[in-house]
């Protein structure tokens, strides 16, 4: 009945496109759909749009065996059984959640849906948003099933991931899971059934953990860095060979696009009584002001230039989604005579403030690497250099 086995909506992002790839390599036939022409253009061509290790050669593969397609028109939601929707849900400048996102754009694609579709959401979402989808289709006279199936890959890894983390099943209908699991089986055996409701939540508990465990690591680095002690060196000490310590994070800007607005998420849910949430986000958010305070009592700022080592979010990366390396650069352009950036992945399309790291090792007068890429790890400088990740093996004490 369907020409087409499966169709992402949003499928030209970080999330949507390596599934995309993933499951019409594993014999799945299917479209992107999204709204850049541009991201589109790339993808038909056999271009990724963004860093992902192992992608562009699968990319390629499945453009060749005509198995994966792209476009921007909203038209082909209409050619494939499984419509799965992998849409941005940020939190707005008050840090509340918007539960109508996800409904209000697939407004546009509406009139493509049938009833014997189902409809897959992958994007985190509010707890909720899978029962208000549904009573949306409703509304609108349609019987298509709804699942909630969270991606639950890191950036760098999707190509490794999908085939081998278990993938969270939910649907209000038997049948809606059933035939989820069977999509999701092509990629991973192991398959975990949840009710919807459970399934939002155990996505937002997942990244929230996180943003937390960041945040003891930040919490207790400042607490020994304000006491002329080198946290790292602790830190090693106390997990040497201790399993009840292992899983103590290094200090480090905890940044993206998931970690911080899912926990603001969570605190919306629990009515603004998420009192653990908000002391994550006001210590991992307060990292980069602390380490500019921490440089004014030793440095004269005002009369020096610094430079930013890396301003994507995370190591690796070319995504600057949320990247606190921006927020560091704000405070130092108020507080140190000028400031200068280099990311040897984010391109000039994206940043064209950014310099070569010849020319900020040339230009600055102290460093600070804020996003530890590899890179880093063999810099040779007569600077001062602020490294909270201990990128240089020389210690965490500013």
């Amino acid at each position: 009945m369907f020409e087409n086995d499966v169709v992402v909506i949003g499928g030209g992002g970080h999330v949507g496109l390596p599934l995309a790839i993933a499951l019409a390599d594993r014999g799945s036939s299917v479209v992107v759909y999204d709204v850049s022409s541009r991201a589109v253009e790339g993808i038909t061509a056999g271009r990724m749009p963004f860093s992902e290790p192992g992608a562009e050669p699968v990319l390629q593969k499945v453009l060749a065996e005509g198995r994966f397609s792209a476009s921007t028109d909203p038209a082909v939601v209409a050619t494939a059984e499984h419509v799965i929707v992998v849409i941005g849900t940020p939190v707005d400048e008050h840090l509340n959640p918007d539960p109508n996102a996800i409904p209000a754009a697939l407004e546009t694609c509406l009139p493509y849906f049938s009833d014997e579709q189902l409809l897959i959401l992958r994007s985190t979402v509010y707890p909720g948003v899978t029962a208000l989808v549904e009573r949306r289709l409703r509304e609108a006279g349609l019987a298509t099933e709804v699942a909630f199936c969270p991606e639950r890959i890191a950036e760098h890894k999707a190509m490794e991931e999908l085939f081998t983390l278990p993938q969270i099943v939910s649907s209000h209908s038997e049948s809606g899971r059933a035939r989820a699991s069977k999509l999701f089986r092509t990629l991973t055996d192991q398959i975990v059934d949840l009710e919807p409701e459970e399934a939002e939540l155990a996505k937002l508990f997942t990244n929230t953990w996180r943003y937390i465990k960041f945040a003891a690591a930040n919490q207790f680095y400042m607490m020994a860095n304000s006491r002329g002690l080198d946290f790292e060196r602790i830190r090693a000490g106390l997990t040497h060979d201790y399993p009840r310590a292992k899983d103590l994070p290094g200090p480090g800007f905890a940044a993206g696009p998931c970690l911080f607005k899912d926990a603001m998420q969570l605190a919306a849910f629990s009515d603004n009584q998420f009192s653990l949430g908000h002391s994550a986000m006001l210590v991992n958010e307060g990292l980069p002001l602390y380490v500019v305070t921490q440089l004014e009592k030793r440095f004269d700022l005002a009369n020096l230039t610094v430079g930013i080592l890396g301003m994507s979010f995370k190591a690796g990366s070319d995504d600057i989604r949320s990247s606190l390396s921006y927020k560091l650069r704000r405070v130092l352009k108020f507080r140190a005579k000028a400031v200068l950036g280099t990311d040897p992945y984010v391109s000039e399309e994206t940043d064209d403030t950014l310099l070569p790291l010849d020319a900020v090792l040339e230009k600055a007068d102290i460093l600070i690497i804020a996003t530890p890429h590899p890179e880093y790890r063999d810099l040779v400088t007569d600077k001062p250099v602020a490294d909270v990740w201990n990128l240089l093996g020389q210690g965490v004490v500013i």
